[in-house]
Formats: structure tokens, C-alpha cells, sequence
């Protein structure tokens, strides 16, 4: 089984809608492919359930078996950071939970699991643990969004200095374009330069996920 980690620059930087295009993409290729999103802050009741949104969209696109609490089994309802609402509920986010529910799911039979992460690569658990150590503990490969913006390059550069200083390897990266942007083409040739990874694709504002699947070349992962 193939297992990728999506992470990203910042919050709100296109993790899930990258993620859905992927696992769009792959579905469509014939994979089996199953979605993971281990934490997530901001999330409704439905039929006495806590339903975060990029979970149910990336389960809504995979094509394996699996429900809701398989594929998000920490979820919170305030729309911060996770550490702090599980503090201000009183509970502690388990890093080996994460670890062991993830290892759980590859005993199935699907051939590829993605990973959806919360907010950027350090994101904090609290007790001084980060949502890194479990991609480290899983050994997945990371895919990086790049949120293309004014300040993305030192973001970008930082991130993937930290992907690989975990030991880990970064298979390629994603050009999210969701505003205009003077210079892009500089900006992406910066990131050229400094990126071993293939670029996946370069992807505008498209809100159709078939739009933006089609934008993917994912034939190096």
C-alpha cells in the first residue's frame, strides 16, 4: 500500500481540495483508495455526530469502505487550534491513537491511503507533540501545498527544510493559486530551484474537483 501525507504551507492553504483531486484522480485510474484525516478542528452535529467538513469531502471521493469516525477519529467543534480545544474540553489528543488507527486502516486492501494533516507541518498535539511525529512513526511520503502568495517562499522553503530533517521524503508539490498573484511564474521559479520534488501541478481557482484533478499529473507518485 502506497500511504501519502497531504500537508501545506499555512491553514486555508487547499490541503482538502488538493486532497479531494488527488483521490479523484487515483479513483479514476482504478485505485482503490482510502482518505485519513486523524484531527480536525471545526466541525458541525449531524444525527448527534461531529462532522468536520474536509473529512466527509474527502470520504465522499474515496472508494473503499469507511465511515465517518474511521476517517476523522479526533474531532472537535470549535474552529481553532486543535490542542487548544482539547484542552478547553478537557482531553488529551494521543499521538499513538492517531498512530494505531492509521496502522489499522492499512490492513485493508486498499492500495492507496491519503492523509489529509491540520494547518500546517508543526502542528501542535499539546504535551509538547506535533502531528509530524505521526508521519514520522508511519513513514507516509508528504505531498506539500504551496498557498501562492505574498511570504509563501520562506513558508515553503521552511516547510520542506523541516519534511526532510524529519527524515522524511517530500514526492512532490502542488502550486495552489487561489488569488491573483504578481510575479507567479518568478515565484514558482524561485521554488524551482530550491524543490528536488516534482511539481504535481499548478492549479487556479477551479471549485469543480474534476476541474482540478485534470490539472494533476501525479505519474512520478
Amino acid at each position: 500500500m502506497k500511504n501519502y501525507f497531504i500537508t501545506a504551507t499555512d491553514t486555508d492553504a487547499g490541503k482538502t481540495h488538493i486532497g479531494c483531486a488527488i483521490v479523484n484522480k487515483l479513483v479514476k485510474q482504478g485505485k482503490k483508495v482510502q482518505v485519513f484525516k486523524p484531527i480536525s478542528a471545526g466541525c458541525e452535529f449531524v444525527d448527534g455526530k461531529l462532522i468536520n467538513a474536509d473529512a466527509a469531502n474527502l470520504l465522499a471521493y474515496s472508494n473503499c469502505e469507511q465511515t465517518i469516525e474511521q476517517v476523522n477519529p479526533i474531532a472537535f467543534a470549535e474552529p481553532i487550534a486543535p490542542h487548544i480545544a482539547a484542552q478547553n474540553n478537557q482531553v488529551a489528543i494521543s499521538l499513538e491513537e492517531i498512530t494505531q488507527a492509521h496502522k489499522k486502516m492499512c490492513q485493508t486492501n486498499a492500495e492507496v491511503t491519503i492523509t489529509e494533516g491540520a494547518g500546517g507541518w508543526r502542528l501542535p498535539l499539546g504535551n509538547g507533540k506535533f502531528l509530524s511525529e505521526f508521519v514520522q512513526q508511519t513513514d507516509q511520503q508528504v505531498i506539500l501545498v504551496v498557498n501562492m502568495k505574498l511570504g509563501c517562499l520562506n513558508h515553503a522553503i521552511l516547510t520542506y527544510e523541516a519534511i526532510k530533517n524529519d527524515g522524511l521524503v517530500c514526492v512532490g508539490w502542488v502550486a495552489n493559486v487561489q488569488q491573483d498573484m504578481a510575479y507567479l511564474n518568478e515565484n514558482l521559479n524561485e521554488l524551482f530551484s530550491y524543490f528536488s520534488m516534482p511539481l504535481l501541478g499548478v492549479v487556479d481557482n477551479k471549485p469543480n474537483i474534476e476541474s482540478v484533478s485534470e490539472l494533476l499529473d501525479l505519474s512520478t507518485i
